[in-house]
Formats: C-alpha cells, structure tokens, sequence
C-alpha cells in the first residue's frame, strides 16, 4: 500500500447516485411550485373578504345594504327632483353642501366597513401550550388533576385595578377594553359594539370613521328634511299644498324616511359624542364599569379629566396597525425529507462519498487497533538479537516485509456492516500470513518501499521481539474481536 493508506481509494471516481427509482424523495432540481396562500384565505374568524382580503367585513352584510340603499335612495332623490328648484329660487350653495356632506357620509360609512376594527390575533399552538403551562405553574396544579379554568388577571391602569379576562376561543388574556365578538368570533382591541348597520365590527381602528358617519349623517338626514320641507312649502305658496304634493310626489317620500331616521341617527350621534368626551366605550358604559366622578372607587382610569383633550385623543390620534397581517402570506413549515427505504439518505455522489470515508477511516481504525493490541505483547516477549533471529522458515531482518494490498474498492452499500466487513476481509491478514511475518516494534519498523532498498542494513536498534505461535494466536483473536466492536460501532 502506498505511503498514506489511501492511494487506491482516492483515485476512485464516484458516479452520482440515480434517485428517480421507488424513492420518495424526489430531486431538488424539480420542486413542485405550490401557489402561495394569503391569510385570509384561512382567517379563523366569520368574515368575508373581498378584493383580494382588501376588504374586510362581518358575514352578516344584509342590513348593510339596507343602509346603502336608503343612503342612496334618500339623496338621489333630492339631487334629482328638489335641488333643481332650489339652486334657481334660494341659491346654487344648497347642492354643493349637500354633495358634501353626501360623499363624506359615503367616505366614512365604507371607511367604517371595509377596515379591520382592531381583531387581535389568536395564539398559536406553541403560544397556547406555554400560556398553559405558566397558569398551571401560578396555580399550583399538576398537570393530571382537574384545574379550573382560568378567568382573569389583575393589572393596575392609572391606579385603578382592571381585569383581563381569558378567551377560550383565543387562547389568550384579552387586553385592556378588548372584548369577543360572537357574530365575527374576534376578539377586538377596545371594543365598542357590533354594528350591523355598518356591516362590521366598531373598534379601535375604526371607531373615529364610525363616529364621523353618523355625526355626518344626523347633518346630512336634517339638512335633507329641512330643505324638502322648504321646497313643499314654496311650492304650495305658488300652487297650492295638494297640488304642491302632487307637483314633487318624491319630496314626500324623503319627508318620510328623513322623520322616522332623524330622531335615531341624531339620538346616537349624541350618545357617542359622550362617549368621546368622557373616553369611554359603549360596551363599558352598558356594563357600567366606570363612573365619571374621580372622587369614587370605580372611576374611569382612561378619561384625562379634560373634556377636549378626550376628543382629541379618539379622533385626531394615531391609528394603530392592523395586527393579524390578513394580506400576508403563509409561511410553510420546512418539510423534513423521509428516509426512504433502500437506506440512502444523501443525494449521489455524497452518500458515495461518506460510504468511502468510512471505509478509509475504518482501514486507519484497523491499523490503529492491530498496533496498539499488539504493543503490549510484545513487550512481554523477550528480546533477541539479529544473529538469533534466523528460525526455520522465518525471513530475515534485511528482508522487507510484504505490504498489504487493497483489494478494488467496495461500491455504497444499504448495509453498512456489511460494508465494513468486506473492508476488514481486505485489511485484516490470515491466520498464516501472520505466522510467516514477524512483529516489530514501531521504532524498529522498515521504512516505506522506495525510500531504502531491499536488503540494505537499518540504522535502528537491532533488537525484534518474536512472538510464540500461541502469542500470535491470541493477538489475533483479541484483533478480530475489537474489529468486531469497531464495526458494530
């Protein structure tokens, strides 16, 4: 064998392995191109999404229409039948104002709609399970026995004691004025209330969009009724009432529906504006939570104590960011490639390589045990001059010692016992090879072919250790046994 081992095996060229037989795996050449999802197409809340999840609504849409429809109606009517006769008798500003406030109501009404009012996101698995095992650590519980469900948690806002309650749906502690929406199945950051009118939910991203709707539709409502009943009355000076009736039969309809809805949308824009300057929600002013007067336990902990401040805050403040990223994609987990059955776990040439490797680092391991198994053996022997060494049948010291020889490489195998026990088959000699070889000790150990001649004397030590027949024996017994252990290894 060469000077280094591993002369022969190096020079063996490996061919790439073939993997389009029954293997499961398939090549990283040919991904299959899988259509990336976006969130919304896997939203867990009721929601409908349109516009590529631009735009977000509860599943309940149809009083949504309704409002659309008398919006509309109403106003379509006016510009077309009452706005002509007034921009000629009163003034040419009646339907500017009035398309105004038109397209401000509308701005607002689908700005309300369409947004994300604020939905927290869910927790995930992992997020869950740790939320789990923190409450079952604070209340003491093992993991076996009955635990009660967890209800609330106390935080401290502004010296006032609030409580966050667990959503079971959610698997989290909604935060502070959050609450869950049992039509949309959310839960909202400072939640307001559920408005069917506007088609979704009111919350923090949306609640100043919601109150300029209706603050803007209570203008838009008496401006309409008013300038109708301006028209009639006009009318029925030139021509009388009845016939003024009958003249703008549509002015009577928006007469109509403006009556019955002012009293409503006015009342609420009312009850919201009180709301605002006193930093409240609907859903807390219902439950009572707070009370306005700072000199009682339960006062509002969110208010500033200033009228104008509070309105400033809820309705020229920041907008939040959307947190559930609903135009994202889903990000994939990293699939983990099975092993397949024939044992290869490694793409060609690779898993041709590593087979190689280990059959090199096995022939160095053999060579490493025979040394080190035979060291202490033949110390034991006693020592004997170059003059007693000639035995029968035994060459002499000047005689150069058979190198052993590799036989041709073994080819990957899906049996890598196997495989080493070939390799070893190579390596190891017979039985009566080492009868007809003697063993040196390293320091008297010839030197590679090439670099002294054959028959030339040593310059090192003439001392050689011979060994018995039955010492032999046992050094190649305990060799084939470690073998045997480094192979199963």
């Amino acid at each position: 064998m060469p000077p280094g081992g591993g002369g022969p095996m190096k020079d063996c060229e490996y061919s790439q392995i073939s993997t389009h037989s029954s293997s499961p795996m398939e090549s990283p050449h040919k991904k299959k191109k899988i259509a990336a999802r976006r969130k919304w197409e896997v939203f867990p809340g009721r929601n409908k999404f349109f516009c590529n999840g631009r735009i977000m609504m509860a599943r309940q849409t149809g009083v949504f229409y309704l409002t659309l429809i008398l919006i509309l109606v109403t106003s379509g009517l006016f510009f077309a039948f009452d706005c002509p006769y007034l921009a000629v008798k009163i003034t040419p500003a009646i339907p500017v104002v009035g398309g105004i406030l038109f397209f401000f109501v509308m701005g607002t009404l689908l700005r309300t709609s369409f947004s994300d009012p604020g939905v927290l996101p869910r927790a995930t698995p992992d997020e869950a399970a740790d939320l789990e095992r923190q409450i079952d650590i604070a209340n003491g519980t093992s993991s076996g026995g009955y635990r009660p469900p967890p209800r609330t948690k106390e935080v401290i806002i502004n010296g006032q004691t609030v409580k966050l309650k667990y959503c079971f749906t959610c698997k989290i502690f909604r935060p502070p004025r959050a609450s869950h929406c049992s039509l949309c199945d959310n839960c909202v950051e400072r939640f307001d209330h559920h408005c069917p009118w506007v088609g979704n939910c009111v919350g923090k991203r949306n609640y100043r969009f919601f109150y300029m709707f209706i603050l803007s539709l209570s203008f838009l409502t008496v401006f309409i009724f008013a300038f109708v009943i301006t028209h009639v009355i006009l009318r029925s000076q030139q021509t009388g009432f009845l016939n003024a009736l009958k003249d703008s039969p549509a002015s009577v309809l928006e007469a109509v529906v403006c009556f019955f809805s002012v009293w409503s949308i006015v009342g609420l824009s009312g009850f919201h504006t009180y709301l605002i300057s006193s930093n409240q929600t609907t859903n807390e002013d219902i439950k009572g939570s707070w009370s306005n007067k700072r000199g009682k336990e339960n006062y509002n902990p969110y208010s500033y104590g200033n009228i104008f401040t509070n309105c400033c805050v809820a309705l020229c403040g920041p907008i939040s960011p959307s947190l559930i990223d609903r135009r994202g994609y889903i990000q994939p987990d990293t699939p983990q490639p099975a092993a397949p059955s024939n044992g290869i776990t490694m793409y060609g040439a690779t898993q041709s390589q590593s087979d190689m490797c280990d059959q090199d680092q096995c022939i160095q391991s053999t060579k490493f045990v025979l040394q080190a198994a035979a060291t202490p053996l033949l110390q034991s022997e006693p020592s004997l001059t170059s003059d007693e060494l000639h035995l029968p049948g035994k060459p002499g010291l000047g005689t150069p010692c058979a190198s052993l020889t590799l036989g041709p490489p073994t080819p990957p195998s899906s049996m890598p016992n196997l495989a080493a026990e070939a390799a070893l088959a190579d390596v190891l000699p017979r039985k009566e090879d080492l009868v007809a070889h003697q063993f040196l000790t390293p320091d008297e150990a010839p030197s590679p072919p090439g670099l002294l001649a054959a028959g030339s004397p040593l310059a090192h030590s003439r001392t050689v250790h011979v060994l018995g027949l039955a010492s032999q024996d046992s050094l190649h017994e305990d060799s084939v046994r470690g073998l045997v252990k480094l192979s199963s290894v």
